[in-house]
């Protein structure tokens, strides 16, 4: 068992590494548009607090982080060009982001989600409000 678990982490902080690696090829001049699209519903999606299918759900709510997550970094690093990637994995490393805490992303994103979730919630009353 705690061989698999040393490969799992292994692969987890390689994981958390290329969803770093995307976030910086994005900004990079030679990204092409449709991966920058792609990289941006990653990115969000790794960071979101919301999944598609809910964390507390026994098995079911870690398969999406550990399939979807997983395969848009692949498809990612398949259409990135090859030196997008290796001078994002460089400025990667020479940052220092994978030590850093993401608490700012954290709160951005939520602060994102519940704008979103308030938008919602008063488009939806608008419309109720206009039928009653």
């Amino acid at each position: 068992m705690g061989a698999a678990f040393q490969i799992f982490k292994t692969r987890m902080k390689k994981i958390k590494e290329d969803i770093f690696v995307i976030a910086e090829a994005y900004k990079h001049p030679d990204t092409p548009f449709y991966a920058k699209l792609i990289a941006i519903i990653v990115v969000a999606y790794a960071f979101s607090p919301i999944d598609l299918i809910p964390d507390f759900i026994p098995i079911l709510g870690y398969l999406d982080d550990l399939i979807l997550i997983p395969l848009g970094i692949a498809l990612l690093l398949k259409i990135l060009p090859d030196h997008v990637i290796q001078h994002s994995r460089e400025k990667v490393a020479a940052t220092g982001k994978m030590k850093q805490n993401n608490w700012i992303a954290g709160v951005l994103i939520i602060v994102v989600w519940a704008l979103l979730l308030y938008w919602m919630v008063d488009f939806i009353t608008y419309f109720y409000d206009k039928t009653a």
